[in-house]
């Protein structure tokens, strides 16, 4: 592993970013570059949204321009024999809303991309950004790198699972405020020590619509000593990076590389009181709930995609599942073809389903006029106004989400197959 390609060195820009005054924080780079004294190929790291800050009025606008500073840091990162990299807005395809994407760049252009996975509702964030999702490392010659926008410092799984794939620098591109700054300081030096690996972070400082950023951009050591650190202010900050440091401490003991299955998923199955206990302690910390409900007889590729997309309207997803009675009544006695018991454990398994719950009815009516999610999740196929429990979720001050399947599937054409191929 000594061998392996990796950074010299990392430095990271401190500067205060004027909301939407894009050739001014591009300034601002051009000068912390002319000033830095860095190792040929060496990481340098911006702060979130370094060139447009978040300024909301102007976003769709500022967007655009991000073609053309991915331009102009390529260019940059030739000049300086280096890597850039920090978030921009980035708008995708057929969306109202960008993602908050970090870019790393060399002289030859985009080498990868992360969008920001957890947005700051407190901030508003949620309204203005859409979030990632599938994060992975990003893949250069000089080694992977991990990748963090702000926010996402507080979910250490996040961190994990891009160093589990064998990264040994985790970089986080941020605009955190003052307030905060010794909770920023714990965390940056709590990833680096539990995953064994470099930690880079570029913070923002300044003032911004009343907001105090808290500068302390950090370098931090894989046994978390911090080799460099900045202050509240404007400030340039570097130190080298010795790969050697991560395998020493990764051959003691290497927690990154363990992953035991600890959990039961059969413990997901409740009955409706518990469901509901368990909800009430879920939203008594702020999470949302969805619901959606089916026979789930046969489970197939279909219901898989239309689950994980459930999950994603919000922060648990609660199935509840017909009763063999309720599916006989609606489907007639050959059916199920798997038992309910059966059928809810394999729903468990999925680790985008939370809760599991049976309900023996022939429609799920009271099983969501007792849970009252905030999210009523159905397929896109059936019209709104047909969608039973509809008129209650909303009136509770929930929505309906309608979800197109993404996979033309059928259990009923699946067993229809089964019974020909057997003749």
């Amino acid at each position: 592993m000594t061998g392996e390609p990796f950074f010299p060195c990392a430095a990271v820009l401190q500067f205060a970013v004027s909301p939407g005054e894009v050739e001014k924080n591009l300034e601002r780079v051009q000068q912390g570059l002319a000033s830095l004294d860095v190792s040929p190929g060496s990481l340098v790291l911006l702060p979130e949204l370094w060139a447009t800050g978040l300024a909301p009025d102007n976003l769709a606008a500022l967007t655009g321009q991000t073609p053309g500073l991915l331009d102009e840091l390529a260019a940059l990162a030739r000049a300086h024999d280096c890597l850039l990299g920090g978030s921009l807005p980035e708008m995708a395809t057929d969306q109202d809303k960008p993602f908050n994407t970090f870019f790393l760049v060399s002289g030859n252009g985009v080498l990868g991309r992360y969008q920001k996975q957890h947005l700051f509702s407190f901030w508003r964030e949620d309204e203005h950004f859409r979030p990632g999702s599938n994060p992975e490392p990003i893949r250069t010659a000089h080694g992977d790198i991990a990748t963090l926008v702000c926010y996402d410092l507080r979910f250490p799984e996040l961190a994990r699972k891009q160093i589990a794939a064998g990264t040994q620098l985790l970089v986080v591109s941020a605009q955190w405020p003052l307030t905060r700054i010794d909770q920023w300081r714990i965390l940056l030096q709590a990833r680096a020590v539990e995953n064994q690996t470099y930690v880079v972070a570029a913070n923002s400082c300044g003032e911004m619509d009343g907001t105090i950023f808290g500068g302390h951009s950090m370098i931090i050591a894989p046994d978390g000593r911090i080799q460099a650190e900045a202050g509240e202010h404007e400030q340039a900050i570097a130190a080298t990076l010795a790969p050697e440091a991560v395998v020493t401490l990764r051959q003691k003991f290497c927690p990154v590389g363990e992953h035991p299955w600890l959990t039961d998923d059969a413990t997901k199955i409740r009955t409706l009181d518990e469901a509901r206990e368990l909800i009430r302690a879920r939203r008594s910390l702020g999470s949302r709930i969805a619901f959606t409900n089916g026979c789930f007889d046969i489970l197939h590729a279909g219901h898989v995609s239309y689950l994980e997309t459930a999950r994603r309207t919000a922060d648990m997803l609660v199935v509840g599942v017909n009763s063999d009675r309720s599916v006989r009544a609606i489907k007639g006695p050959e059916r199920p073809v798997n038992s309910e018991q059966e059928r809810m454990r394999v729903l468990a398994a999925l680790g985008c389903v939370d809760l599991v719950v049976l309900f023996d009815e022939e429609t799920p009516l009271q099983l969501i006029t007792t849970l009252l999610p905030d999210v009523l999740v159905k397929g896109a196929d059936w019209p709104e106004d047909q969608i039973v429990g509809a008129p209650e979720v909303k009136a509770a001050g929930g929505r309906v989400a309608r979800i197109r399947f993404a996979h033309d599937c059928s259990t009923t054409r699946i067993i229809d197959r089964i019974r020909q191929d057997l003749g």
